[in-house]
């Protein structure tokens, strides 16, 4: 009887150390997808719930996506970065300002913060 009770205590620590050893961390943070799209009149924007903005403040990371009908110049964090149409940029905290590569001066000039 002895025995079977050390088995059975045994078993239950290997359970639980495999359960430990395998379990996902509880603070991981999701990433935000931010979405620029095309839309006249302003030429891009930021699409949130069927909506579009000029100002955005999100969560952060944040994965920009871009489906706009041009690159975009992401301005922010002490650097300039390209994402072209139909790629993504991920981005930390900061303020970033967002054009349209080769835009017109009245097109839209977003802007994003990054929490």
């Amino acid at each position: 009887m002895k025995h079977m009770v050390t088995t059975a205590a045994v078993v239950s620590l290997i359970g639980l150390g495999a359960g430990q050893a395998f379990a996902q961390p509880t603070h991981a943070r999701t990433v935000t997808k931010v979405t620029i799209v095309m839309h006249d009149p302003g030429c891009h924007w930021f699409s949130v719930g069927g909506k579009l903005k000029t100002k955005l403040v999100v969560a952060g990371p944040a994965r920009l996506l871009n489906v706009d009908e041009a690159a975009l110049k992401v301005v922010g964090a002490g650097a300039v970065r390209r994402v072209g149409v139909g790629r993504t940029l991920t981005l930390g905290t900061g303020s970033y300002a967002i054009t349209m590569i080769g835009q017109a001066a009245d097109d839209n000039h977003l802007k994003l913060v990054v929490r």
